[in-house]
């Protein structure tokens, strides 16, 4: 089904009614779809992420369609999903039971003393794995429709169930992870699916993912330092403490671009957690952290992945905070437009 742009003006004003980015495409008439995953339930700092792809829906209409870099794209059509209000109850209901679980651990108890705090941490467990699942079968069921699907979440967990359906899908596949944490704890304050074990959990489960290049770590643990050495070059770190060192002593970023690229396989997954950004672009994400990229610091490497040939098979946007003034959620917005764009545009 082709959807009818004869009376969509790209250049007027956004139509409230439409879709993301005031598009007007369904389901059926679009080839990216964007599945919204309202889920935060073991972030450890700041909260607001599980709100935050409504917000960014409605951040979307006042973004100009009109991209330099990949005109057109938008017209193969990109819907969202509805936010599904089952999953943002339920991340409501065990965010605020994990809430009572950190409080508990963190005054120095010891969580098999207390029969309440091992069932609150058996049903976070629990229910952040019915949560993947729930996500992987949305995923899987656009893929075999012969859609190409990215995930806006939420916190970072939210991406495993959509790596696991492109896992079934693509023989080998890179991920690039643009991050201030590594996200490599095997658990993180006893939560297995914590946002800080995404990148551990996809590395155990699926060998499918050849290779792991992330950008911008800045805050990771000794353990996490182990792994990526361990790892015999299945994961490449580009701490940020390198990249900038590199940088001021001369280094040209479209050089050091060109050698991330070079280490990516055919098949690349984007995965943007909005801190490795600088914390002035997104102050209310949930983990904040000095340093980071700029916006078209990024946005110059993915057109060089794609002028490579390199094809986009997925992504996810993660941790994007809710901010009284809409700043976070409109860079969230651009940031998901420059992405979609990405997938959609031609080689």
């Amino acid at each position: 089904m082709i959807a009818d742009l004869s009376r969509f003006d790209p250049n007027g004003v956004s139509v409230a009614n439409n879709n993301l980015f005031g598009l007007p495409y369904t389901e059926e008439t679009a080839e990216l779809i964007i599945i919204p995953v309202p889920w935060e339930v073991t972030v450890s700092f700041k909260h607001g992420t599980a709100r935050a792809p409504e917000h960014i829906l409605k951040a979307s209409l006042q973004v100009d369609l009109y991209d330099s870099q990949f005109q057109n794209s938008w017209k193969k059509g990109v819907f969202m999903k509805p936010v599904d209000k089952k999953t943002l109850l339920k991340n409501d209901f065990l965010r605020k039971e994990n809430e009572l679980y950190l409080n508990f651990i963190n005054s120095g108890e010891k969580v098999e003393t207390n029969k309440f705090m091992c069932k609150t941490l058996k049903d976070v467990n629990e229910g952040t794995a019915q949560m993947n699942e729930w996500v992987h079968a949305q995923c899987k069921e656009q893929l075999e429709k012969g859609k190409k699907v990215g995930l806006l979440g939420g916190d970072h967990s939210t991406a495993f169930g959509l790596i696991k359906a492109l896992a079934e899908k693509h023989d080998h596949f890179g991920i690039l992870q643009i991050d201030a944490h590594c996200d490599l704890r095997k658990s993180y304050e006893g939560l297995d699916h914590s946002h800080g074990s995404i990148m551990y959990n996809v590395l155990q489960q699926f060998p499918q993912v050849s290779k792991l290049i992330q950008l911008g770590i800045r805050d990771y643990c000794e353990a996490e330092w182990n792994y990526v050495c361990e790892s015999d070059y299945r994961v490449i770190t580009y701490f940020e403490k390198e990249l900038k060192e590199r940088q001021f002593e001369g280094q040209h970023w479209s050089l050091i671009a060109d050698e991330i690229i070079n280490q990516l396989p055919q098949h690349v997954y984007i995965s943007y957690d909005v801190d490795g950004l600088d914390p002035k672009l997104c102050p209310h994400t949930g983990t904040p952290v000095p340093g980071g990229f700029d916006l078209e610091q990024l946005n110059y490497l993915f057109r060089k992945i794609r002028n490579s040939g390199r094809t986009i098979i997925g992504f996810d946007l993660s941790e994007t905070g809710v901010s009284s003034d809409g700043w976070d959620e409109n860079v969230g917005a651009r940031i998901l437009f420059k992405l979609c764009n990405l997938m959609l545009c031609d080689k």
